[in-house]
Order: structure tokens, then C-alpha cells, then sequence
């Protein structure tokens, strides 16, 4: 790594290859803005996450097939009267009004109904009236915002009802609104953060603009490079862009503080700030491009997972990673090395002082821990543990509503549905029974009342048939919510059971559910597998890499141990302090994964720093001794990069969706942990206890 490196870094740090290396970035920067797309064109607000050989997909895709009318987008207007019972008869106008708006494709035809069939579009108490509808399939998300406005405007002007549209396409234009507010919040809080919190932290104004400059390069550039992978065919979810953008700023930053902080340490052994730039990257150089190549392989191996926004991360976060590693070994040294020591004013490195000061907090957990390994990794591995074993109290939510903010139309409709409905009638699974020969009516209702019969199973009422009888629709509904745990567990056991069912009703086929529940059912399974695949490979992939690094076998069990129970930590505490704090008790189950990746694949870059510098002084000194002059050194930059890092993630708590809110949170308490208690401490008691001397360095200078 270092003959391909080192002739990089030094030509980039010479005074000529510096204004190079920053013409390179500049010219690159304006010619894929002026000739690139931006990414935010091919912004989507979901993406499809479950595999298409999922049998719920593969359920849906025969109900299209056999029943043309269920294609569109199902929306779901909820009508609602402050002053007593809504009057059907006196919507007649109204739904004529709507049945005008450009893509609505059908609605129920209420008014046209008998009354005996219109009672369950009723609340019981006639405050509430649902009118399902179902808009063409070939809308955008903002096409529909605009049809949407427009039935609103109609029902405001005609009525004094309040209308709420929910379902899938209500959902869909509440997340367009949602994100093209939320990226701007995000990014302005992101880039405002982390300028105060450099100022604060190294009181100097320069220190905190170089950095974000770097950064502000990158971002255009990334930004530009995913417009033109998006007009060759890459979806970007607007979640994937946003958890992008916050990983762009908090690996450029880390990776900027590293850099400058050796370099500050090399101004006071050099005159020239060439020079000082120079050996600061043929130490640092190798480490800091390490260390974003363990978190682009560990981006890679989301391809390996099944689930729609996994594989989405892969390349949207891959080519980020790849731009911020040269950014790193050529933009950000150019940078520093342009303001020298002027960077650091007003405390300016001057040639001969000391490089760490020994009586500085990080000297003396140094010294505490070298000289108390045992205490130090038991008192350590309790608050872990325990912190783990809140892991065990995990319950997931699978309502995606639940993690929408509390005022969103699309949610409020959903939750009067909740409370003035059946909770099974808001989403109502879909049954479809394929045969070989023609069903008689009397093996569909013999059919149906087995399906009645199953566990949970509220009602089960016939949908229609095929021309030729040999496909039969019904529409089960279950006596809990569609996306309740249980109900997903009763169809789960009704779907694996289904073969049993169909021959106890003497018919020879196939029977397949489509729908929220069935979708759900899916959606935790392959969730379920990527879990432990992703976890196996990535942890895999990032030990071997830490192998080549170290060039030892046994370094790399401390350092990936270190991690793994740093993130169970990190999800135990996180989700303790978020129910004790913001009275959040469930997660989506995507945060263990989201959390996996990134805690893992940022924590690396803290251990490979201080395991180089160890390495590094290792050369020269006994274990202990090395061990205390790497905790000394590294041990400033990683906690101020730590808090930085924390800060910059939990900037996701600011985001409108409770999942990213979350899993920002679970990221900052991991990364706050990893910074002070794992690789301030933990990491380097037990290298002090499993590395052992080298005689010829024992008695060499300590």
C-alpha cells in the first residue's frame, strides 16, 4: 500500500503539486456541475425493498394478472364532520366533482349503492365516512400531489368536512413533502454543526473552514457523479441520500482531523510546512486511505443483500466512499498544506515544542491503563454488557405509519381509521386459490369457511372469479391490525400451512396472499436473512483486511471483538435511553442492520488509527510503552473526531421518519462509546495483555 501511496501523498504535499492537485479538484468540481445532472433528479420517495421472487410479490402479480381492476395506486379519503353525522346523500355533488380530477381511475360508487351496502363505509357513530379510490398507476409522486391538492380544494370549497387522504398514495405525496423540506434542514444542520463544534473544540477559524471546504468539494462532486449513475439507470431513494449526505461530512471531517492533527504534530519538528505535510502523510497517508477502504468494502457487501434499500445503499454509498478516499490522501492535505501553519492560528505550532503535553487527560488514561490493563477491561466489559443485554428487550414495529411525524395528513387519516374501524378492514389481505379444474360455488364456500376458521382470521368475504371459475379472489381480514406482530404471525402459519387447507376442501391448486400483511410477513423475513448474511460477510471481509493491515492474526480479534460488542452496546443502550428519553419503545427492524453497517465500518477507522500509531511506536518501544504513546497521541483527535461523528449523525434526529431518527441516535451512542470507552481504554488494555515483548526491544530504549 505504501509504494502505491507514498509517491501520491509526496508529490501532492510539494509546493507544486499542491496548487496541481487544488486546480485538478476545482476544474473537476465545475465541469460536473456545469455538464452533470444532480442526484437529487432521481430521487424516488420508496423503492421496491422486497425480492420479486417473494411470494407476497409473486401473489400481487397474479391478483394484477387475473383481476385487471386491482392495478393503480389505492388511495383512501377520509371524510370527517366536526358538527354530527356525515350525509351521503348530500355528497352526490362532491364525488361528481372528484370523478372530474385528471388519474383517478375508479372509486367505490357510494351514492349509488343500497344502503344495506354502504353501512360499513360508515363509522359507527356517522362522523367518519371512507371512500376508497384508486388512482392510475402511470402517476409520479408529483403528479398525484397535484391531483391530491386538487380533490382537497374541491371538498374545502363544496363541504365543511375534513378530508384526509391516506393509503399508499396518500403516503407516497406526504413523503415527497417530508423530504424536499428535510434535505435542506439536514444539510444546513449538518454543515452548522459541525463548524460550531470545530470552533468550539480547536478554537481556531481556519481549522474549522478547511475541513468543510474539502467537504463542500466532495459533496458537489459525489453529487454530480450519482446524477450521472442516475441517468444510467440508478434509483436513489430519498432516505438513501440523506443517510449519503451525513457519511459524506462525517468520513471527510474524520479523515481531515486525522490528517491535520499529524500534521500539527510534524510543524513542530519542521520548518518547511511542506515538508511537515509531507511526513505527516507518509504516516497518516495509509491509515486514513485504510480506513475509508474498510468502509467502502463494507458499503460493497450491501449487494449481497436481498432487500431493495440495502442494495440500494451499496453503490449510492460505494462511490461516495471512493471519492472521499482520494479526497482524502489529495484534496484535504493540499488544503492544509496551502494554509500551513496559519491553519492553526491563533495557536500556531511552533519547531521544538512538545507534541502531546504529559499532563494531558489522554497521557494519563494512557498511563492508567498500562498500568491497570485488568481493572481497566472488566470495569469497561460490565457497563458493555450490560448495556448488550437490553438487546434482548428489542420489539420491532412494522406500522411504517407509526414512523411518520404525528401531524402528517396521511397519518392522521389512518389513525381515524384505526379508531373508527375495524382495525382488520385497514388493509385487508388478498386471497387468491389458483386451480387446475373449474371451482364449483360450493368448494368456494367450503374454501372460505376453512379460512374463516384460521387463527385470528376476523372474516373472509368472496372477491370474484375468472370467466373460466378456476380462479377465486376472497378478501380476508383479521381481527388485529394488518401490521400487528401476531397477525403477521397468524398468516405467516396460514400461508405455510396452505396446502393442508386446500386439500381438507377436497380442490387441487395453489393458494397465494397478497397485500400490507402478507408484504410485511416478507419484508421480515428477507430482513431476517440479510442480517445475518450481511453480518457474516462484512465482518468477514473487514477481519482479512485488518489481517493484510496488521500483518497478524491476533490483533484483529481484539480489534473486531472490540467492535462487535461495541455495537450490541450500542443498540441495548440506544433503545434503553430512547424509551427513557423520547418514550420510543419500538424499532423498525432495518435499525439493527442500518446501525451494524455504520458502527462498524466508521468504528474501524478509530482502531486502525490508533493501532498504526501503535504499530508506529511499537518499532521503538516496548508494548506498554507504545501503548501509552499511541492513547496519548491519537487519543485528543479520535475523541474530538468522536464527537464530531456523533454530533453529525445525530443530526438525523432532525429528519421527519421515526426509523432515521432512531437509528441517528442508536449511531451517535455507538460512536460515542467506541470513542471514549473502546478505543480509549478497552482496546489498549488488552493489547497491553495479550501483546507480548520483544526481547531485543525490551532492552532497547523504552
Amino acid at each position: 500500500m505504501n509504494s502505491f501511496l507514498r509517491p501520491i501523498t509526496d508529490r501532492v504535499t510539494s509546493k507544486k503539486g499542491m496548487w496541481i492537485t487544488l486546480g485538478i479538484w476545482l476544474l473537476v468540481t465545475i465541469l460536473l456541475s456545469a455538464l452533470a445532472p444532480s442526484a437529487k433528479e432521481y430521487e424516488v420517495s420508496s423503492i421496491n425493498s422486497i425480492p420479486e421472487d417473494a411470494k407476497s410479490i409473486i401473489a400481487e402479480n397474479k391478483v394484477d394478472n387475473y383481476f385487471k381492476n386491482n392495478e393503480g395506486i389505492p388511495a383512501i379519503l377520509v371524510f370527517q364532520s366536526d358538527k354530527g353525522q356525515v350525509e351521503l346523500s348530500e355528497l352526490q355533488p362532491l364525488f361528481e366533482k372528484i370523478d372530474q380530477v385528471e388519474g383517478i381511475k375508479e372509486y367505490v360508487p357510494l351514492t349509488t349503492m343500497p344502503p344495506q351496502a354502504t353501512v360499513n363505509f360508515f363509522s359507527e357513530d356517522k362522523s367518519t365516512l371512507i371512500l376508497p379510490l384508486t388512482f392510475e398507476s402511470s402517476l409520479e409522486s408529483k403528479e398525484l400531489r397535484t391531483q391530491q391538492e386538487k380533490i382537497s380544494e374541491i371538498v374545502s370549497k363544496d363541504t365543511e368536512l375534513t378530508l384526509y387522504i391516506t393509503g399508499p398514495a396518500g403516503i407516497a405525496v406526504d413523503s415527497l413533502n417530508l423530504f424536499s423540506r428535510a434535505d435542506l434542514v439536514l444539510l444546513f444542520s449538518t454543515v452548522g454543526l459541525i463548524l460550531v463544534l470545530l470552533i468550539v473544540i480547536y478554537r481556531s477559524p481556519l481549522l474549522a473552514f478547511i475541513p468543510l471546504i474539502a467537504a463542500a468539494f466532495v459533496y458537489q462532486v459525489v453529487n454530480q457523479v450519482l446524477g450521472l449513475m442516475g441517468m444510467a439507470g440508478l434509483v436513489i431513494s430519498n432516505q438513501t441520500f440523506s443517510i449519503m449526505t451525513i457519511l459524506l461530512f462525517a468520513a471527510v471531517i474524520d479523515y481531515s482531523l486525522f490528517v491535520f492533527s499529524r500534521y500539527r504534530e510534524e510543524l513542530k519538528k519542521a520548518e518547511s510546512k511542506f515538508d511537515a505535510m509531507k511526513q505527516a502523510m507518509r504516516e497518516t497517508g495509509v491509515p486514513v486511505f485504510f480506513s475509508g477502504g474498510t468502509v467502502l468494502a463494507a458499503m460493497l457487501v450491501l449487494f449481497f443483500a436481498e432487500f431493495g434499500d440495502y442494495r440500494n445503499f451499496a453503490p449510492v454509498f460505494a462511490a461516495a466512499m471512493l471519492i472521499i478516499m482520494f479526497a482524502s490522501i489529495t484534496l484535504v492535505p493540499a488544503l492544509f498544506a496551502l494554509f500551513g501553519r496559519k491553519a492553526f492560528w491563533p495557536k500556531v505550532p511552533r519547531v521544538g515544542e512538545a507534541a502531546v503535553k504529559s499532563n494531558s487527560i489522554w497521557s494519563k488514561i494512557g498511563k492508567f491503563v498500562v498500568k491497570k490493563p485488568v481493572l481497566s477491561v472488566f470495569v469497561i466489559g460490565i457497563i458493555l454488557l450490560a448495556s448488550a443485554l437490553n438487546m434482548l428487550n428489542l420489539k420491532y414495529e412494522f406500522d411504517t405509519m407509526k414512523s411518520f411525524p404525528a401531524d402528517m395528513p396521511s397519518r392522521l387519516g389512518y389513525e381515524i381509521l384505526e379508531e373508527k374501524f375495524e382495525k382488520g378492514d385497514l388493509a385487508a389481505t388478498t386471497v387468491l386459490f389458483e386451480a387446475k379444474e373449474e371451482v364449483t360455488v360450493e368448494q368456494q364456500a367450503k374454501l372460505l369457511e376453512i379460512l374463516a376458521d384460521q387463527e385470528l382470521v376476523s372474516n373472509v368475504r368472496p372477491n370474484g372469479t375468472t370467466s373460466d371459475q378456476k380462479v377465486v379472489q376472497y378478501s380476508l381480514t383479521f381481527k388485529e391490525s394488518p401490521y400487528a406482530v401476531e397477525t403477521m404471525d397468524a398468516l405467516e402459519k396460514i400461508r405455510d400451512n396452505s396446502d393442508k387447507l386446500v386439500a381438507d376442501s377436497n380442490l387441487d391448486g395453489e393458494l397465494y396472499f397478497a397485500g400490507e400483511t402478507a408484504k410485511k410477513v416478507d419484508d421480515r423475513a428477507a430482513n431476517n436473512r440479510d442480517l445475518v448474511v450481511i453480518v457474516l460477510l462484512e465482518s468477514l471481509l473487514i477481519f482479512i483486511m485488518l489481517i493484510v493491515m496488521t500483518k497478524s492474526f491476533k490483533m484483529p480479534i481484539y480489534m473486531m471483538g472490540t467492535i462487535l460488542i461495541s455495537f450490541l452496546a450500542a443498540v441495548g443502550l440506544g433503545m434503553f435511553l430512547s424509551s427513557l428519553f423520547f418514550d420510543i419503545d419500538t424499532i423498525s427492524n432495518r435499525v439493527p442492520l442500518y446501525s451494524f453497517v455504520f458502527l462498524v465500518a466508521l468504528g474501524i477507522d478509530y482502531n486502525i488509527i490508533l493501532i498504526s500509531r501503535f504499530m508506529e511506536e511499537r518499532k521503538k518501544h516496548s508494548v506498554k510503552k507504545a501503548v501509552e504513546i499511541a492513547v496519548a497521541n491519537t487519543g485528543g483527535v479520535i475523541s474530538s473526531a468522536g464527537i464530531i461523528l456523533a454530533a453529525t449523525f445525530a443530526v438525523l434526529m432532525t429528519q421527519p421518519i421515526q426509523l432515521l431518527f432512531v437509528f441517528g441516535f442508536i449511531v451517535a451512542v455507538g460512536i460515542l462509546l467506541d470513542t471514549f470507552l473502546i478505543r480509549g481504554i478497552l482496546l489498549p488494555a488488552l493489547i497491553v495483555l495479550f501483546e507480548k515483548e520483544k526481547p531485543a526491544v525490551e532492552k532497547g530504549v523504552q
